[in-house]
C-alpha cells in the first residue's frame, strides 16, 4: 500500500481510470457483438443501421487508447466488408 499522500492519490486515480477503461472496452465489445449478430442473422437493414454507431465507438476507443489505431482500422474494414457482402447477397 502506498504511504505518501501523492502515491495514495495516484493509486485512487489509477483505480478510477482502470474502471473507466474497463467499462469502455466492454461497451465496445457489446456494440461489435450486436453488429455481428445482425450480420449473422442476415439482417442487412439492421446491420447497416448499426454500422455508423459502431464505427463511432471504434474510433472513440482508439482515441481513448482502449485499442490501437491499426486495430480500429482493421475492425472498421472488416465490419464494412461484411455489410457490403450482406448487401450484395440480398
Amino acid at each position: 500500500m502506498a504511504n505518501h499522500v501523492s502515491a495514495i492519490k495516484a493509486a485512487r486515480q489509477s483505480e478510477r481510470k482502470a474502471a473507466t477503461n474497463r467499462q469502455r472496452k466492454t461497451r465496445l465489445r457489446h456494440q461489435i457483438r450486436a453488429f455481428r449478430r445482425a450480420v449473422v442473422s442476415k439482417d442487412a437493414p439492421g446491420a447497416e443501421s448499426l454500422l455508423a454507431p459502431t464505427f463511432s465507438l471504434v474510433d472513440r476507443a482508439a482515441k481513448w487508447g482502449i485499442i490501437k489505431a491499426n486495430t480500429a482500422a482493421r475492425y472498421k474494414s472488416r465490419l464494412h466488408a461484411s455489410v457490403k457482402k450482406l448487401q450484395s447477397a440480398a
